[in-house]
């Protein structure tokens, strides 16, 4: 009974207004792009670092189980901000969703990869880490939200708007 009741009064409210909606995306979003950032600098030091393949293999595989931890944090608030108040809301939360997770998936593969590489030849090692990165650079850009298909005025407009966004 206690389910029902609450099921009724959650499907009674109604979803956060788009400007809210659009300052809890950025708001979690902004640490989420401050991770990959330094992912990718700190990837790029590993490539040309003195180090081991063994040192470079547990550097990478960290950087990446951080950048997939990040991506999945990111996913989560976005899920916890609900569904915005507009035309096709559903729709375009579900998209900021599934891109997320898309990129969390593409950080895990990849950690996945570096991990498995044998570090014994520094030359293979190093091989095997960039066919690595331009595997995730791919998957990276095919999970890229379509923002096109997703087209809300409110939105577009509430995320030119709010100082979450700037």
């Amino acid at each position: 009974m206690v389910l029902a009741t609450l099921a009724l009064v959650l499907a009674g409210c109604g979803g956060p207004s788009p400007r809210a909606w659009a300052a809890s995306v950025c708001e979690s979003l902004t640490p989420w792009r401050a991770e990959i950032n330094k992912l990718t600098s700190s990837t790029q030091q590993q490539m040309t670092a003195q180090t081991t393949p063994a040192q470079a293999k547990e550097n990478l595989v960290r950087l990446f189980a951080g950048a997939e931890q990040a991506s999945e944090t990111a996913r989560r608030k976005v899920e916890q901000a609900g569904v915005p108040e507009t035309d096709h809301g559903e729709e375009i939360s579900a998209g900021f969703r599934a891109s997320l997770s898309k990129m969390r998936d593409a950080y895990g593969r990849a950690r996945d990869t570096i991990d498995g590489l044998d570090t014994g030849e520094a030359t293979a090692f190093y091989n095997g880490v960039r066919a690595a990165v331009e595997t995730l650079n791919k998957e990276y850009d095919a999970s890229a939200l379509d923002t096109g298909k997703l087209s809300s005025t409110e939105l577009k407009q509430a995320f030119d708007e709010v100082p979450e966004c700037r």
